[in-house]
């Protein structure tokens, strides 16, 4: 993992009917917290009204002292890990977002990000809006509150159908439960079950983790409604297109333990390294990975090149945010203090070091010049992912392109830039066949900057009753 790479965006989890509800909500956020590490929450209800406790921070910090459980009672909760992408990160941005408003109470927790959110927000103004967050998952909230029909699960679809962009979606009301995935199905969400709760997860992960069985993938454009009688009503009120899955998701973002898009994604990542090593052979002594996401993938490159795989670089895993620095400058220092060579395995070798993608380049500099102070012969970076030349807009914090080194430099510049001997990044074709079950219509915007859903162009004269037409 590059460090100044693309951040994770979000995770979500929500259960319905279990007497249990915040307590297991914890642990599915817990084992969700790769999405998010920014800040974390829940909301619970108890059938009359809805509580909540969030902060900043990782999730067994927020939730370290266990009376917190004790104010978030009730037998259904959804809770919230961030990553900011749209809207700063401070403690009013935290989710799930909770309000009060005329027909009740409502709590949203939001994977994703939404193209048109500037747009919504000027027009939601220009007719008497108060935003109280700089995020674009509260538009969502004050779209549902201005729709006039009676049903909670209309005015959800009437206001999802005014936005476009990336969403997966949980509201929690004092009675109900609702989870709704975007028409393209750009994130992972599912669906599972703990004897008679119902359990909603970004990834697959989270349900291993309270022992609820996998039911299935929530498919993409569909809404599930956890019912009071135990069951789960499921409804497609949009449109039917073509999805397109972030292929990302695969390469970096997911737990390698979640199937996520119909695969598994430990089993994809090997074999993404299996296709590297076919596309870029090279002679060498010993593949390494930069840890942890390049494991499974330097995994299948040693074994499709027959090169023995070793644990070249240690990952320090209680390092957190690093404030202060040495005053005596130490070279590296921020890469030094994550990772460390084993300089008896990479001594005098010629080593293959395999990373999932490379975004400005200045981290795998620093990592092949470590290799290389460690001993290394000879360093042949690999990068288990075409070349990340544009940025995300569907969730994923990315840096601007011109701060992305593949959109204005080639190969050949890249390799002298991190100064490895040889470079060589997985096809896109290579990528695809990798995953395998067939579907080659993923999101592959960050690699080709193809977008599936277009930006809205800027209004700046709103038209007078546009979006009064639309709310009746």
């Amino acid at each position: 993992m590059e460090l100044s790479r693309p951040q994770e965006e979000c995770g979500v989890f929500g259960i319905y009917n279990h007497s249990e509800a915040s307590n297991l909500t914890y642990l599915g956020l817990y084992a969700l917290q790769h999405r998010g590490q920014e800040s974390c929450g829940i909301v619970s209800s108890d059938g009359a009204s809805l509580y909540a406790h969030k902060r900043m921070g990782l999730v067994a910090d927020v939730f370290s002292n266990p009376e917190v459980f004790k104010k978030l009672p009730g037998k259904s909760a959804i809770g919230h890990v961030r990553y900011s992408t749209a809207g700063a990160s401070v403690e009013k941005n935290v989710q799930p977002i909770m309000v009060d408003y005329s027909r009740g109470s409502i709590a949203v927790a939001h994977n994703g990000n939404l193209v048109n959110a500037q747009l919504l927000k000027a027009e939601l103004e220009a007719y008497g809006s108060i935003f109280q967050t700089t995020m674009d998952t509260e538009i969502i909230i004050h779209l549902i509150a201005a729709y006039k029909t009676n049903s909670l699960v209309d005015r959800i679809t009437d206001a999802l159908k005014r936005i476009q962009g990336a969403y997966c979606l949980l509201f929690l009301t004092e009675t109900r439960m609702i989870a709704v995935r975007d028409p393209n199905g750009f994130r992972p969400l599912c669906l599972g079950k703990l004897g008679n709760a119902w359990v909603v997860a970004s990834e697959s992960c989270a349900l291993d983790l309270i022992e609820a069985d996998f039911v299935r993938e929530i498919e993409p454009g569909e809404m599930v409604v956890c019912t009071e009688d135990g069951g789960v009503e499921s409804i497609f009120p949009f449109k039917k297109i073509e999805p397109t899955p972030c292929i990302f998701e695969f390469v970096y973002f997911a737990r390698p333990d979640s199937d996520i898009f119909g695969s598994n994604v430990y089993m994809a990542r090997k074999e993404l390294g299996r296709q590297l090593a076919r596309e870029y052979p090279v002679d060498a002594d010993v593949v390494i990975a930069v840890p942890d996401s390049g494991v499974p993938a330097a995994m299948g490159y040693a074994e499709e090149s027959g090169i023995p795989f070793e644990l070249g670089l240690i990952r320090n895993h209680y390092v957190g945010r690093t404030f202060i620095e040495p005053a005596q400058s130490i070279r590296h220092f921020g890469v030094k203090i994550k990772l460390n060579p084993v300089r008896e395995l990479l001594k005098g070798k010629r080593v293959v070091v395999i990373d999932d993608s490379i975004v400005r380049g200045t981290t795998s500099r620093k990592i092949v010049k470590m290799v290389r102070n460690a001993g290394a012969k000879e360093v042949h970076l690999r990068i288990s992912s075409p070349p990340t030349s544009y940025p995300c807009y569907y969730g994923i914090d990315t840096p601007n392109r011109k701060e992305l080194i593949s959109s204005s430099h080639t190969i050949d510049e890249i390799c002298r830039y991190v100064t490895a001997d040889t470079l060589g990044y997985l096809s896109e074709e290579g990528l695809i066949s990798s995953i395998g079950r067939g579907n080659t219509n993923y999101c592959k915007a960050c690699f080709a900057g193809t977008y599936p859903v277009a930006f809205p162009k800027p209004v700046e004269n709103l038209q007078k009753g546009l979006f009064e037409e639309e709310l009746t």
